[in-house]
């Protein structure tokens, strides 16, 4: 399955997807924050899922804002439950569930792009959900270069990243 995903859809195709996650569950993101599924914020869906044992690795660009922070804080099992680091230069969109499927896109974790606001409200956003074990592969070899570190040692935007890799 290849699959384009544009606008609404990404609710409904890829966060759907997300809280029914098996295993593990990685996210990059530059920016996430006012994302709910329901009344509950995204946050507590995570929650849930290390809740029942899930691996969740979260990389994004910046701390988020102070409601980000609100909900962060409502659910202490994700201070040690879930892996989360930091990275100015993340500006990429990838989640992966399971090792097995990849939504690779425009969409930040965010109400405007892959949550529910109005259609009048909303991000254009465009992007791939995908089983195609190459596609996948390539998804979580980006995402695990970036998680690992692996581009630390030469970056040069060291002096705005507030906690380094490596």
């Amino acid at each position: 399955m290849t699959e384009y995903i544009a606008d609404e859809a990404h609710f409904n195709k890829v966060i759907e997807r997300v809280t029914k996650v098996k295993k593990s569950l990685w996210i990059g993101t530059a920016d996430l924050k006012d994302l709910y599924v329901g009344e509950k914020p995204f946050l507590g869906v995570l929650a849930e899922l290390v809740s029942r044992g899930k691996e969740i690795r979260l990389l994004h660009a910046k701390e988020p804002g102070v409601n980000f922070r609100k909900d962060f804080d409502r659910y202490p099992i994700l201070r040690t439950g879930m892996e989360r680091s930091l990275c100015p230069r993340v500006h990429f969109k990838l989640i992966i569930i399971d090792l097995a499927v990849a939504y690779i896109g425009s969409a930040n974790l965010t109400g405007a792009g892959i949550g529910m606001k109005s259609t009048v409200n909303r991000n254009f956003e465009a992007g791939i959900l995908t089983d195609d074990p190459v596609l996948v592969e390539a998804a979580m070899k980006h995402f695990d270069s970036v998680w690992a570190g692996s581009r630390c040692k030469h970056c040069g935007r060291k002096k705005y990243c507030p906690d380094p890799i490596v």
